[in-house]
């Protein structure tokens, strides 16, 4: 029997390894699961769990007021090495683009345990777009010895690195197989408001803005174009979940605030969050996952930003970039809103990034690294 450790700090990552986890738990003649929450993200990632029955087997909880890149880094080397170091996990597992997970395959990698990078080879080829996340898939890219990628592309990318074949297999992306999990036909939401919004049949437009590169300025402009899209479509409501840092609620607030169909409600947990994605007509972010996850839903994305580390999105039509010029925000949001033919083809476009097996594809391929089975992984392809 060998022993997984799988590592997780944040609500993407915890819900992008969550399928793994429950896939390996059903694997026990083979492997013992050991689940390290570092809780990088403390309140968000306590519901994810909660959703998925998931209790942690060391919660680290090294989450700080206002701490540094560099604080933060320091405490979970220093937490997760001493989990490493009595547990003697056979592999680690790592998702995503985190601070957990660099300095969780690195602390790894000092002890001298195989890593197994979850979503590796997403790239933007801009060091600082997303920071600090591109850095750190890049530099988990060179500390893993299995590279889980959601797409060709980002196998493409792994292999332009440099990175041996053999280790890498395209897999899909596991937030879609948490995405059928969470996803559900007849949903109560917890706040009480969305419920009657959801009552008046109205389409929704939902917002998300959080991302470090697009605080201050951008981000106004942002909010701008919301302001003026709301005012030209009153009989739509615009719904924001505003994240919880003042940086971003100084910007959001004065400008939005006073318009009677944007609603700006607190961050949702993540049962809320994908249901209400799932009710949604467009979304407009800059949100990594979301980009994932509509298009599973068949939901037009448009987003709030000029580089993607995922271009099938782009490839194929399920998103749209449109950077944070007002302008363009606006006038792309209007043909979606008014031209139904634009609209179908975007929401039909087909979804490059898993067909919800991805979880059992890792696992597989896992197996095959150990030599517990011999058999052939086949990778994700889209229809």
């Amino acid at each position: 029997m060998k022993k997984i450790a799988v590592i997780f700090g944040t609500r993407p990552d915890t819900i992008k390894q969550a399928p793994i986890i429950l896939r390996l738990q059903q694997e026990k003649k083979h492997f013992q699961v050991l689940s390290i929450a570092t809780a990088q993200h403390r309140s968000m990632l306590d519901q994810v769990l909660k959703v998925f029955g998931i209790t942690p087997d060391y919660d680290l909880d090294i989450m700080q007021p206002k701490q540094s890149l560099a604080t933060l880094t320091r405490n979970i080397i220093t937490a997760v090495d001493d989990v490493l170091v009595k547990e003697s996990p056979d592999m680690v597992l790592v998702q995503g683009d985190t601070t957990t997970t660099i300095i969780g395959s690195l602390a790894a990698f000092y002890r001298q345990i195989p890593v197994g990078h979850v979503e590796a080879g997403l790239r933007t080829n801009d060091r600082s777009n997303p920071f600090p996340e591109e850095i750190n898939r890049r530099l988990t890219g060179c500390i893993a010895d299995l590279h889980f990628a959601p797409t060709a592309t980002a196998k493409k990318a792994l292999l332009r690195e440099n990175v041996d074949p053999k280790t890498v297999f395209v897999t899909g992306n596991t937030v879609i197989d948490a995405l059928q999990i969470a996803v559900r036909k007849k949903y109560a939401f917890s706040l009480t408001r969305l419920n009657t919004l959801l009552q008046e049949k109205k389409r929704i437009v939902l917002l998300t803005m959080h991302r470090r590169e697009n605080w201050g300025e951008p981000m106004r402009g942002a909010c701008e174009a919301v302001r003026e899209l709301a005012i030209r479509y009153p009989e739509i409501n615009f719904i924001f979940p505003v994240h919880l840092n003042p940086i971003v609620r100084e910007v959001v607030y004065p400008i939005l605030d006073p318009l009677k169909n944007v609603q700006l409600i607190e961050p949702l947990d993540y049962l809320d969050f994908v249901n209400l994605l799932a009710a949604s007509s467009l979304v407009i972010t800059d949100s990594g996952g979301v980009q994932e996850e509509g298009p599973a839903l068949g939901k037009p994305i448009l987003v709030l930003r000029t580089v993607t580390e995922r271009p099938e999105a782009v490839r194929y039509g399920t998103v749209k970039l449109v950077g944070l010029d007002a302008n363009k925000i606006v006038s792309s949001a209007r043909r979606l809103l008014d031209n139904k033919a634009a609209y179908r083809k975007m929401a039909s476009a087909v979804n490059p990034y898993g067909d919800g097996k991805a979880a059992e594809r890792t696992v597989g391929i896992i197996k095959n690294y150990f030599g517990i089975s011999k058999h052939i992984v086949k990778e994700f392809s889209p229809r």
